[in-house]
C-alpha cells in the first residue's frame, strides 16, 4: 500500500521592492551627521531673530536685566509706539519702498535687455562683453563708490531720488542669470515669431521676457532685498533726514540718541515684513528660477 505524502510549498521570501535599498550603517551615519548640521544651522539662523522680535516687545530695563532671555517677563508696545514718535518712520519707509522697488523695476528691465542681446543676438565682440560682465563681478562696490558719488555731486543728484537709483539701477549678477535663462529658451521661437514679421523688441517683449518669470522673481527677490538692507550707499548720498532709508534712518538713530535698543528692534522687525511677503509671493518662481539657471 502506498501513501500519498502532501509536503508543504517552501516559504517564498518577499522580494524587496525595486529602487529600495535598506541603508547601511554608512549611509545612516551621513544622514544622522547632515540633520544634526541642518539643525545647528537652524538654530543658528532663528535663535537671533527670534531674540530680536522678543526684545522689541520688551522694556530697556527687561533688555538689560534678562539679555539672554528670548521670552519677555511682561510685553510692551513701547518699541513700536516710539518707532512712529522718535522717529521719521514713516518717511522712512516711502524712501524705503521707492529706492527699492524702483530700483529693482529698471534692474529687471536693464539687464534682461542686455542679457537678450547676449544670449540671443550674434555680434562681433559678444563674448568679449560677456567677459567684462563677469569681469565687474570682481569688482567691490566700494572701489568706485567715490568716483560716482564725485559724478553725482557735480550732476546735483545729492539728496535726490535719481542720484539714489539710477547708479544702482543695473546689476552684473543679474545680466548673467538672465543669461543663462534666456540661453535655455529654444531658438525656434525666435525664428517663428520673425517669421511673423516681428523685430528683435517684440520678440524680447512678447516672447522672451514672458517666458522669463521664473528668473524675473529670482533677481527681484536678491537684488530687492539687497537694495532694502542697504546701509552704505544711502549714506553717502543721501545727507538729509527726509531722504534717508530705513536701515539708515535706524542706525543715524542709535547713533545721535540715547539708544533705545526695544525702538532699534521694533524698527528691524518691521523691516523685515516687506521682504517676508515679497519672498513668500515669490518663493515658487524663485526656486524655479534657481533651478533652471543652474545657480548653486
Amino acid at each position: 500500500m502506498s501513501t500519498d505524502v502532501t509536503r508543504a510549498p517552501a516559504a517564498v521570501q518577499p522580494k524587496a521592492p525595486a529602487g529600495r535599498r535598506t541603508p547601511s550603517g554608512g549611509d545612516s551615519a551621513r544622514s544622522t551627521a547632515k540633520w544634526i548640521y541642518l539643525g545647528i544651522g537652524l538654530v543658528l539662523a532663528l535663535v537671533p531673530f527670534i531674540w530680536m522680535v522678543s526684545g522689541s516687545f520688551r522694556s530697556e530695563a527687561d533688555l538689560f536685566k534678562n539679555p539672554a532671555s528670548l521670552f519677555p517677563t511682561s510685553i510692551t508696545l513701547h518699541g513700536y509706539i516710539g518707532v512712529w514718535q522718535q522717529l521719521p518712520f514713516l518717511r522712512l519707509l516711502v524712501n524705503s519702498f521707492v529706492f527699492a522697488g524702483v530700483t529693482t523695476a529698471l534692474t529687471i528691465l536693464f539687464d534682461s535687455m542686455c542679457a537678450y542681446a547676449l544670449a540671443r543676438l550674434r555680434f562681433k565682440g559678444r563674448n568679449i562683453a560677456f567677459i567684462l560682465v563677469l569681469a565687474s563681478l570682481m569688482v567691490p562696490f566700494q572701489v568706485t563708490l567715490i568716483p560716482v558719488f564725485i559724478e553725482l555731486f557735480h550732476f546735483g543728484w545729492l539728496n535726490t531720488y535719481q542720484g539714489l537709483i539710477i547708479p544702482r539701477a543695473t546689476s552684473a549678477f543679474g545680466i548673467f542669470l538672465f543669461r543663462q535663462f534666456f540661453i535655455d529658451i529654444p531658438p525656434e521661437l525666435d525664428e517663428a515669431a520673425r517669421l511673423d514679421g516681428a523685430s528683435h523688441w517684440r520678440i524680447y517683449w512678447q516672447v522672451i521676457l514672458p517666458l522669463a518669470k521664473p528668473a524675473i522673481a529670482t533677481v527681484a527677490v536678491l537684488n530687492g532685498m539687497n537694495l532694502w538692507n542697504d546701509l552704505l550707499w544711502p549714506l553717502v548720498v543721501s545727507t538729509s533726514n527726509t531722504m534717508q532709508t530705513l536701515p539708515a534712518g535706524l542706525t543715524l538713530f542709535g547713533g545721535n540718541h540715547v539708544t533705545d535698543h526695544a525702538i532699534l528692534l521694533a524698527g528691524a522687525v518691521i523691516s523685515l515684513v516687506p521682504i517676508a511677503v515679497a519672498f513668500f509671493f515669490a518663493q515658487k518662481y524663485f526656486v524655479a528660477g534657481v533651478a533652471q539657471t543652474g545657480l548653486k
